[in-house]
């Protein structure tokens, strides 16, 4: 067996280790191009030539030509066990900005970091909670409503206004969009007065963390659910439950 076909044999079987682990979920489709050596576009090129024609899809069609910014199998054996005998125990920020300064490495963080992941010697950061994942929108009509501003020059040649928009959550169908020099309780006020004489009453609110719409007794804590605003006074008086990023204050109606 020359050295070509070998190679192509080392390629089919990693290919196919790296795609079952994709399957199991174990990887996502980027973790899985890094390991390849390739971007997440050729990666899923692979799994629909694989499919498509099993493992002579995975022949390489450029004579045994390897691909310049393929990383050397020599350069990855290299690198993890340098992490073995040295850095045990290192972030892999840490060890591959040591790389950087010492050896030259020439390969990127991203890169790095999933290498150390495939081979075991790094445990992957574990999932945010609950309250970081994407919330699924409301299933009906009216049951939520979302409020905001965003600044911006949004008219030429004039200063940056705050745009303050009310929508729907289950629709993003917007019933409130106005501009204001400064984002505050009587924007917020307006937008709710706009939506709720035509729309009628919500079940709740959700917005950011402004404090015209929640009271943080230190910056960077928790807000007092007790303490309430303007906004907060005057949606408990009409039983309209106060939620944010992270909690949901049901009022009663």
């Amino acid at each position: 067996m020359n050295r070509t076909t070998w190679l192509q044999d080392r390629r089919m079987q990693k290919f196919r280790d790296v795609l079952s682990r994709w399957e199991r979920k174990s990887l996502s489709a980027l973790e899985a191009a890094e390991i390849l050596g390739c971007s997440e576009r050729q990666f899923r090129r692979y799994r629909v030539r694989y499919e498509e024609e099993g493992l002579d899809g995975l022949i390489d069609k450029r004579l045994g030509k390897a691909s310049a910014k393929r990383v050397p199998v020599d350069a990855i054996a290299w690198m993890l066990e340098e992490y073995r005998t040295h850095y045990r125990g290192w972030n892999a920020k840490h060890f591959h900005e040591r790389l950087v300064e010492r050896h030259n490495f020439r390969w990127g963080y991203t890169w790095t970091k999933t290498q150390l992941h495939a081979a075991g010697l790094l445990e992957r950061a574990k999932r945010r909670g609950a309250h970081r994942r994407k919330r699924p929108r409301k299933p009906c009509e009216g049951m939520m409503l979302h409020q905001d501003g965003s600044p911006f020059a949004w008219l030429a040649g004039q200063a940056a206004l705050d745009l303050i928009v009310t929508m729907d959550d289950a629709t993003s169908e917007v019933y409130s969009a106005f501009l204001v020099e400064e984002e505050g309780t009587a924007s917020s006020l307006r937008g709710l007065l706009e939506v709720l004489s035509a729309k009628g009453l919500p079940a709740s609110l959700y917005t950011d963390r402004g404090s015209h719409y929640f009271y943080t007794p230190k910056a960077g804590e928790a807000v007092d659910k007790e303490r309430l605003t303007q906004v907060g006074r005057a949606l408990k008086q009409l039983g309209i439950g106060q939620g944010m990023s992270g909690f949901l204050c049901k009022r009663p109606l």
